[in-house]
């Protein structure tokens, strides 16, 4: 016989019998399912305020996109519970749902939030703005969050103080306290370290949601003769309709307020809550449900400026402000009295 021929043969038997025995591939593990996380938000006012409730809804839609999506992040609104009873039916009903985190976004909310977060401890709960998370109270699912709306007040101060003409600025605040309190303290100071002989004009109207009442002490800002305004609040849109029909320059906070009125909003104070968000997540799927207060800051990039390109700020007062936010991250200015 052929010995090349017994050689192929040879060759073709040993491959056989290599093939028959190498073990079989080990199939390919199906990829985990990834577990949706549910967030539900509860509100005073609608998300599309303008401001403090516009501000959160924002985050957290923006939250959702960062994460992957609806299939990654199911999201829940109650807005307009300005009554806390009904505010607190709403959580309490989004935690016996299963909710992972739900947002009390109000300050009047923090008496009662304690009361419905003992009963669901498995439940992240977080409300704001404040820095209490109760855990005096025995309690630890519950965060807080809390802007440090002074510094931003500042630096609008400082671009107030450098475009205004008549010396005169009107500030619209709502209730003496909180965010409201520190945004109008910072951004008195602001105008005042800038320019000495200012005269600033402070009124609070003692709602958060009165737009009426905003408008009112808008118009006797503007007879006063204040020529650039500013205020805090979902109130603040009856403010800026007097700004806008009076040609006065507006100075918002909360949320960009741009879109209120092109024509009047020079800049804003913008709170960006999505990192504190992610981080509550995060914490909360490792089992850490509250307990923590995030502090919104310009270094931290929590707050940020957001200006209107529609309006023409001069070069020295844009200098000025972008002064002001270096030295309040460098520690050099001091946003409050």
């Amino acid at each position: 016989m052929n010995k090349k021929f017994l050689s192929m043969v040879a060759l073709t038997a040993m491959i056989l019998a290599a093939c028959g025995g190498a073990a079989a591939p080990a199939p390919t593990a199906a990829p985990a399912a990834v577990k949706q996380v549910k967030i539900a938000i509860v509100t005073p006012s609608a998300c599309n305020d303008g401001a403090f409730s516009q501000s959160m809804c924002d985050a957290v839609k923006q939250v959702q996109k960062d994460m992957g999506g609806e299939a990654a992040v199911k999201i829940a609104i109650s807005e307009g519970q300005t009554a806390v009873p009904n505010a607190m039916a709403a959580i309490r009903d989004y935690a016996q749902q299963g909710y992972d985190l739900v947002l009390a976004h109000g300050s009047q909310y923090g008496n009662s939030l304690p009361d419905v977060a003992k009963d669901f401890p498995n439940v992240a709960f977080a409300w704001g703005t404040s820095t209490e998370t109760f855990e005096s109270k025995g309690l630890k699912n519950i965060f807080a969050y809390n802007p440090s709306a002074q510094e931003g007040g500042y630096v609008l101060g400082v671009l107030a103080a450098k475009m205004t003409k008549s010396g005169i600025i009107g500030v619209c605040g709502p209730v003496e306290a909180g965010d409201a309190k520190t945004y109008v303290d910072g951004f008195k100071k602001g105008v005042m370290d800038t320019k000495k002989d200012a005269k600033v004009n402070v009124t609070y109207t003692g709602s958060f949601s009165d737009v009426s009442l905003m408008a009112a002490a808008a118009e006797t800002q503007a007879k006063a003769g204040a020529d650039i305004l500013t205020g805090s609040s979902q109130s603040v849109v009856g403010a800026i309709g007097v700004a806008k029909d009076k040609k006065l320059i507006w100075f918002g906070t909360q949320a960009n307020q741009t879109s209120l009125s092109p024509e009047a909003v020079a800049a804003s104070q913008v709170y960006d809550w999505a990192g504190a968000v992610k981080e509550m997540i995060d914490l909360a799927s490792k089992g850490t449900k509250g307990g923590k207060a995030f502090i919104l800051s310009l270094k931290s990039g929590g707050l940020k400026i957001a200006y209107n390109d529609k309006i023409s700020i001069p070069a020295d007062a844009k200098a000025a402000a972008d002064a002001a936010i270096k030295g309040i991250i460098d520690g050099t200015v001091k946003p409050l009295p």
